[in-house]
């Protein structure tokens, strides 16, 4: 222990000195720089040096092993000394020689090598401490290949090292037997080791990594360099005899100075420009005659089977509605309206009101359903104890308001759902993945509970119908079509002038197609002309423009015009329908869609993820459940139906939900299908 204390307390000593050294040479080498700077001629251009002087102090980190006993002539111990470190000082010109911008080069380093040390204390035979602290160093000659596998500022090298003993002093220090502590310890015994290696051949590797100092349009160019370099034993013997053998560690740092070479304006020659022709994009917009303000709308909205919770709460999150006992029998499905939560995204209401009251069905239908039996499943990465906590929350609520006999519902705790968001390998956002596997599972083999042609764990609860009022419908949109701009432009924008000149502008954007509400446009106003302007920048830096003039119309259509509105829900990430959504569609929705109808699906995503990416995943989704419809159409021997197809990725302007709570998020992985009759 005592030998490990003195130790430290000696590379503090030495590090202090090397820190002074170290930051002296810093600044001298910034107010070196600085009157360089100064002295050159800024319209002067010069190459970087290939050439460079300079200096290189450091940290030598030496390990002794093996055994020495034997010190000199007149001087053998009781007993041999084995293992040792300290640390000794280098420092040492250099110069070094690399093209710019290429990978092989040269260095020489040659100066002091200090390789100071001291052996872990040893016990004698008479129970007496003994400690040898040596200090050899060396005149080194260190010619080194450098190699820039990058052929950037980072830097390895590696080669022979030749060393010239210069130091051979030691220091023996035998102590006393501390059951004896009256006794005179002997002197200390200071001398030269015998037998030491006059020279040296032995090796190093290294890496380091040059930081420049100056600009590189002055002449006189500086480079500031730490490295760390390794030394094995190979070579390292200081003696001729025993087995006492060096490995080292050298830590430094290196200033360099190089001179560049003046690049004469004489042979400058302006680059030569090549015109690439642009790529043509063709801009046209699309504005619907007739502008529905509202629709009327009977929609089948889907339920997940899931509650989620409140990280460190096992208790409902009262976001949800929770009735008392007293107005069970005025909940019906059909009126959820008078049963709205104390939180809302302040978009599609409506839709959020019914799953909010999700516990509120549930308890509905199990007890019109005497024979109906749930199992329910909580999720927590705390524990199974509190998922079970929490699906006992839901039971008691279950039992308590409904009266549902609880021998009907199994509860059970995980640590992750069945289905998680968070899989292994992700990348995405963790927090917002990890609220989302949070949750109580509901899961039921009952078909007065579930969703049809589905069973199992994650088996949906059957749809709510609901009649609304639809909102800017997207028939409504007014879309701008830029073909091509995907190829051709890093992002465009939209200018929409009215008669009166006054101007909105809309954007940027990347993708090819982009529809905004016809109401934004107009606003109050029941028609107008407008000047719209595509404004594109290409990926060479032009700017390219392109005009087109508009009508937009607003008017409310007949109150008995009433559209279908079905979705289908996606797992976080994924763009293939479930076969139970694959049957759905084929089976209930297709049927829906009356003669000359139009379909217009439009695919979302939650916030969680790349937006770039989001916008791919929505379009996909979409292009997904546009694929079944039109096969069950074609099975039908049906070629009369109008698509339109959108994807809106994460846009939180035309999002479905807000994303703040985990089951926003999950409802925003939607793709939503509105059957339009028609006109």
């Amino acid at each position: 222990m005592k030998a490990k204390i003195n130790f430290k307390m000696g590379s503090r000593m030495t590090w202090s000195h090397y820190t002074l050294l170290i930051k002296s040479l810093i600044i001298s080498a910034l107010i070196l720089t600085g009157i360089q700077s100064a002295l050159q001629a800024q319209e002067t251009t010069y190459t970087k040096p290939s050439w460079w002087f300079g200096g290189a102090v450091g940290a030598n980190f030496n390990y002794y092993r093996g055994s020495t006993k034997e010190l000199n002539l007149d001087l053998t111990v009781p007993t041999a000394f084995h293992n040792g470190s300290g640390v000794g000082p280098y420092f040492a010109p250099l110069l070094e020689f690399h093209r710019p911008d290429t990978r092989l080069g040269f260095m020489l380093q040659a100066g002091y090598d200090g390789r100071k040390g001291k052996f872990e204390e040893v016990t004698t035979p008479c129970n007496c401490p003994a400690d040898l602290s040596a200090k050899p160093s060396y005149i080194t000659i260190e010619p080194s290949l450098r190699f820039a596998p990058f052929k950037s500022n980072f830097y390895l090298y590696g080669g022979p090292r030749f060393a010239f003993n210069s130091g051979k002093s030691f220091k023996y220090q035998l102590g006393i037997n501390p059951d004896y502590p009256d006794q005179v310890a002997d002197p200390e015994v200071k001398g030269d080791f015998s037998k030491m290696y006059k020279s040296v051949f032995s090796m190093q590797i290294g890496a380091g990594y040059d930081i420049p100092l100056s600009s590189e349009d002055t002449q006189m160019q500086t480079v500031l360099s730490p490295f760390v370099s390794f030394q094995p034993y190979f070579g390292q013997d200081p003696r001729s005899i025993e087995t006492w053998n060096l490995t080292t560690v050298r830590v430094g740092i290196a200033l360099k100075f190089g001179r560049g070479h003046e690049i004469p304006t004489t042979v400058v020659k302006a680059p030569v420009v090549i015109a690439v022709p642009d790529i043509d994009v063709k801009f046209s917009v699309n504005s619907p005659k007739n502008i529905p303000v509202e629709r009327r709308v009977r929609e089948t909205f889907p339920i997940r089977n899931y509650v989620f919770f409140d990280l460190g709460s096992t208790e409902i999150p009262d976001r949800y509605v929770l009735i008392t006992k007293d107005k069970v029998k005025d909940f019906k499905e059909d009126r959820m309206e008078v049963f709205t939560p104390k939180h809302l995204s302040g978009r599609s209401d409506r839709q959020m009101t019914v799953y909010y009251n999700v516990l509120n069905i549930l308890g509905d239908r199990m007890g019109r359903f005497p024979s109906t039996i749930v199992r329910l499943t909580g999720a927590s990465m705390q524990g199974p104890e509190d998922g079970m906590a929490m699906a006992e929350s839901v039971k008691k609520y279950l039992t308590d308001i409904f009266g549902i006999d609880p021998s009907r519902i199994k509860t059970e705790g995980r640590i992750k759902p069945r289905i998680p968001s968070e899989q292994p390998g992700g990348t995405k956002e963790f927090d917002l993945l990890r609220e989302g596997d949070r949750r109580v599972s509901i899961w039921s083999e009952s078909p007065e509970i579930i969703m049809e042609y589905q069973t199992g764990p994650n088996a949906p609860l059957a749809p709510v119908q609901i009649l609304a009022v639809q909102e800017a419908p997207l028939d409504s949109y007014v879309t701008f079509n830029a073909e091509g701009a995907k190829d051709a432009f890093s992002s465009w924008s939209v200018e929409v002038r009215d008669e009166k000149g006054a101007l909105q502008n809309f954007g940027p954007y990347t993708q090819e197609k982009v529809s905004i509400p016809g109401k934004t446009i107009l606003g109050a106003h029941p028609e107008g002309d407008y000047k719209v302007t595509m404004v594109g920048k290409t990926k060479s830096g032009k700017t390219v423009k392109k005009e087109t003039t508009v009508q937009m119309v607003l008017w409310t259509p007949p109150e008995r015009e009433e559209g279908m509105r079905y979705s289908v829900i996606f797992e976080f990430n994924d763009a293939q329908a479930i076969p139970t959504y694959e049957k759905y569609l084929t089976d209930i929705v297709t049927p829906k869609i009356p003669k000359d109808g139009t379909v217009i699906i439009h695919g979302h995503t939650d916030i969680i993820g790349d937006e770039a990416h989001n916008q791919e995943l929505s379009l996909a989704r979409a292009n997904e459940v546009r694929g079944i419809i039109e096969n069950a159409l074609s099975k039908a021997g049906r070629t009369d139906v109008k698509f339109e197809v959108y994807g809106f990725g994460e846009d939180q302007a035309l999002a479905p939900f807000g994303n703040k709570y985990p089951e926003e998020r999950f409802y925003n992985r939607t793709v939503i299908i509105d059957i339009i009759p028609p006109k």
